[in-house]
């Protein structure tokens, strides 16, 4: 198991490195002069050139990039136009938004997709079934942000239930103004893992070693929770951690509907704002978030099912 964390670790820095790049050049893809973009058309010659000094955008690209990547492993994610501020400070103070709902988002759509998934395969073709797909499948197809309306016209202002904006302060404030956010999420990822888990769960069911363990006089709930949901669970992580990534990109709209303070809505306001180096360096954490997931997600695989770290 070490050796096969230490090998997905060397897979890991490649990708890390790939994406130093692609953030580092995001900044040189924009037509024009991006001092001049920031600072708009009254800035004068002397102010540009200023910024475009203060950004090292007058030196060569590879001491621009080296210097990009030294600043990087140093923690320094540059100064933001809009703040006035390092990008780092104002990046750690609205993470713990945008990680605390896509958490929770998660943990909702597990909640409903593991109960519903294993009800459904246990009956397929029935009427239960066929009323689960059909309601999954309606959160599944319906946009996030019409969702989000909804439900902020009738349980946040005619019946005043939930907030419907804001972060609060407390720890508890914070959880109740999520609860919204994160159910919108949450319903939409359901139907992701719903639907691969409740196809292995029946594949599973007409193995071997299901029948066997059958033969061998275990209940039905023993055979299902024992052995099948198990052998069912190691394609459903893999998707539920390819959807996490999903998640996080899902999050600009979420947050951007219930103005929640988090990294999805800085990263809206900074591009409307020319705010680059506040861009890159969301955009950095955004990308470094992801492929941490997905490092996560191959750990627990291959923890699930030996054969993968076997077959490495």
């Amino acid at each position: 198991m070490r050796r096969y964390v230490l090998r997905r670790l060397l897979h890991f820095l490649p990708v890390l490195l790939g994406l130093t790049v692609f953030v580092f050049l995001i900044i040189h893809l924009i037509p024009g002069d991006p001092a001049r973009i920031m600072l708009g058309i009254r800035a004068t010659p002397e102010n540009i050139e200023r910024l475009r000094h203060a950004l090292g955008l007058d030196r060569s690209l590879i001491v621009q990039y080296v210097t990009f990547l030294a600043n990087l492993l140093k923690g320094n994610l540059g100064t933001s136009i809009a703040y006035r501020t390092g990008v780092l400070e104002v990046i750690l103070q609205r993470l713990p938004a945008t990680l605390m709902l896509i958490c929770l988002g998660a943990v909702i759509s597990i909640a409903f997709a593991v109960p519903l998934g294993v009800l459904s395969a246990l009956r397929p073709r029935g009427l239960r079934d066929n009323m689960i797909r059909l309601g999954t499948l309606f959160g599944f197809t319906m946009p996030s942000f019409w969702v989000a309306l909804l439900l902020m016209m009738f349980l946040g202002v005619r019946w005043g239930i939930f907030p419907v904006s804001g972060f609060g302060k407390t720890f508890g404030e914070r959880l109740w103004h999520l609860v919204l956010p994160s159910f919108v999420l949450g319903l939409y990822l359901t139907p992701v893992i719903l639907r691969p888990l409740r196809a292995s769960i029946l594949e599973s069911l007409q193995a071997n070693f299901v029948t066997t363990a059958r033969a061998k006089g275990l209940k039905e709930w023993e055979v299902t929770f024992r052995h099948a949901f198990r052998n069912a669970l190691i394609p459903s992580v893999t998707i539920f951690g390819v959807n996490i990534g999903w998640l996080l990109g899902g999050t600009v709209v979420i947050e951007a509907t219930f103005s929640l303070p988090g990294i999805g809505m800085l990263l809206v306001g900074s591009i409307f704002k020319r705010d680059y180096p506040m861009v890159q360096g969301v955009t950095f954490v955004f990308g470094f978030l992801i492929i941490t997931i997905n490092f996560v997600t191959d750990v627990l695989y291959s923890y699930l099912d030996p054969r993968i770290r076997m077959g490495e």
